[in-house]
């Protein structure tokens, strides 16, 4: 016989990508002192919410860290979406640091790795930096923009 105390869920919500990691995002932004909606547009380049994305480069998960990054952030598993927005965040974290906040040159170092930034003295010449730096700034923005409307209600 069915067990009476087990309750068959008969609903379930589909939470759209953007949002399914929303919790983890939060706790990431409250831990390393970031706005969530700059991590969520980082995620939304790098792989489009998808925990189990690997780039040619092999850069794996949600924030698309590269293995030796990963093992120097404390990731364990990099298909842990947890695991891996935590890593991702505590390194972009850094970077923002280590540029005294400047926005660019964080996000060209996540990109294109800090030793290029530093040798070209700014965001590299590289096209998919400068589109991935430009990308990004746009997600952000736009989401600054329709959380503010949104508050406006």
């Amino acid at each position: 016989a069915l067990n009476p105390q087990v309750d068959v869920a008969t609903e379930f919500e589909v939470v759209p990508p953007s949002e399914a990691y929303e919790e983890i995002i939060q706790e990431a932004a409250a831990e390393y002192d970031l706005d969530p909606a700059l991590i969520r547009a980082v995620m939304q380049a790098e792989s489009a919410f998808h925990p189990y994305a690997v780039s040619r480069a092999g850069a794996e998960g949600l924030m698309q860290l590269m293995p030796a990054l990963a093992d120097e952030m404390g990731v364990n598993d990099s298909f842990d979406p947890r695991e891996n927005i935590m890593g991702g965040v505590r390194y972009l974290k850094r970077l923002l640091d280590y540029h005294n906040g400047n926005l660019d040159l964080a996000l060209a170092s996540y990109n294109a790795g800090p030793g290029n930034v530093a040798r070209y003295g700014g965001v590299p010449p590289f096209r998919e930096t400068r589109n991935y730096v430009k990308t990004i700034k746009a997600i952000y923005k736009r989401s600054k923009n329709s959380k503010r409307s949104s508050d406006a209600d």
